[in-house]
């Protein structure tokens, strides 16, 4: 049999894909863009003849999914995501959706511990000649999903580009259980307004950086700023390796900055497992042989990203407290958005030679009643997750400047990162710091009553 008439046999309708859910069926939808449209259209149609059904995904870009929207009570669906967008926070808030806690790098390895896995459904470019169907832009941890799955659905999306791939990017038609072909567009993710405190906190980390650094970016306004910052600098053959592919290295590649020339390990391709961004990203993505795409269990691996030298990691946060430790996915017990790669690059970062990573935040925020907020405390605020341990962070930068928390004890650190509070909140932080002993008479910004009182 050819793989065309393959192709023709197991080609179905997405209501007749679906047919094979059963009640109590553990599924996954994919990640990112590569989450199925049709297939959930059609699974959400069958409510009323299916019961406890649960369902994995991660970062929702599409909209809500319509077996959330048509089963608020839960009694069918359950909804799960392993990292959160405005959509899946959303659904969080209205109970329509749960998180489920994970190092990035580990989730190929949880398919072996979390029991049956029934169904995978993944969206996917159409079938090369071959009789290869491509993951496009979210290699992540697709292969292993359809080997774990008891029965794999394809969403074909003739919209979906073709990524060449270190490995794992693609599927064989052999591989496959049902085919359902599907048109709908590939979002393009709105560029985050970039800051002058944003632009402020670049600039701050910019020194920081050197011909032949190897780059890893996370998402926001921030490596939108670094991104426009690096591609009109003189830096030479930078190099990337990242979870994520996103507009700020398009805008370095366009500027020559990017060369990945210097890199130990894929050499000449810029490495991620999963891309989002604009409408031209993705073209830039399509059979692009400067680019590779891999598992997240490649990309993501601390000793595999420590390969390259000079890794220069960049990742936000929301909150960070005076012993340096990093909230970066929840505010109290409000799930925000997820670990993702936080923690496997900025331990990747520091075990690469010349490696540096570097926690990065604006040190206030505005409340909704207008109120000027820290978002360096004394505490974390009742509830919040730590992400990024404080023995593992390295660099913290706001606006107000950069700090090395390695070989710091507490006290050095508290003054470390009070200096980089805003000022408006210091002194309070200070007395804060006294309180919980982590305060010496001997830093720089104690006076002679301060530094009595501590005593």
């Amino acid at each position: 049999m050819s793989y065309t008439e393959e192709y023709k046999r197991k080609l179905v309708t997405a209501d007749e894909a679906v047919k094979i859910v059963k009640s109590g069926d553990w599924l996954d939808y994919g990640t990112f863009m590569g989450q199925v449209v049709e297939l959930d259209k059609a699974l959400a149609r069958r409510k009323d003849e299916l019961y406890d059904v649960k369902i994995r995904s991660a970062a929702r870009v599409s909209g809500p999914p319509q077996v959330a929207l048509v089963d608020p009570t839960k009694e069918h669906f359950i909804f799960n995501s392993g990292h959160f967008t405005i959509i899946d926070r959303k659904m969080h808030d209205f109970g329509m959706c749960y998180y489920f806690p994970l190092l990035f790098r580990e989730v190929p390895s949880y398919y072996e511990h979390a029991g049956c896995l029934d169904v995978a459904m993944i969206a996917v470019s159409p079938m090369d000649k071959h009789g290869y169907f491509n993951f496009g832009l979210n290699n992540v941890y697709s292969k292993k999903t359809c080997e774990m799955a008891q029965k794999v659905i394809l969403e074909v999306n003739s919209n979906m580009p073709r990524v060449p791939g270190g490995n794992s990017e693609c599927l064989h038609i052999s591989e496959v259980d049902y085919i359902v072909e599907a048109n709908w567009p590939l979002m393009p993710i709105p560029e985050i307004p970039v800051s002058d405190t944003d632009r402020k906190i670049a600039e701050n980390i910019m020194p920081f950086l050197e011909d032949g650094c190897c780059i890893q970016l996370g998402i926001g306004a921030l490596p939108n700023a670094m991104g426009r910052m690096i591609a009109q600098s003189d830096l030479r053959d930078l190099g990337v390796h990242s979870e994520m592919l996103c507009d700020a290295y398009l805008e370095m590649w366009k500027a020559g900055r990017i060369t990945n020339n210097k890199k130990s390990i894929d050499r000449g391709k810029m490495v991620f497992t999963f891309a989002l961004g604009s409408a031209e990203l993705y073209d830039f993505v399509d059979e692009n042989p400067a680019v590779a795409s891999y598992p997240v269990d490649y990309t993501n691996y601390p000793h595999i990203i420590a390969q390259n030298d000079k890794v220069l990691s960049i990742n936000n946060a929301l909150e960070l407290d005076l012993y340096g430790q990093v909230a970066a996915e929840s505010s109290g017990s409000r799930q925000i958005s997820g670990t993702g790669g936080q923690v496997d690059f900025v331990e990747g970062a520091y075990l690469s030679r010349g490696g540096k990573s570097f926690i990065a935040l604006q040190s206030t925020y505005k409340d909704k009643e207008g109120n000027l907020r820290s978002r360096i405390n004394p505490t974390l605020q009742p509830g919040t997750i730590v992400t990024t341990t404080r023995s593992t962070v390295m660099y913290v930068a706001t606006e107000y400047g950069v700090s090395c928390m390695k070989a710091k004890s507490t006290w050095e650190r508290a003054e470390a990162l009070i200096e980089l509070a805003h000022p408006s909140f210091r002194e309070d932080l200070i007395k804060e710091a006294q309180r919980m002993n982590i305060w010496t008479a001997t830093n720089r910004r104690c006076t002679c009553q301060q530094a009595a009182g501590a005593v």
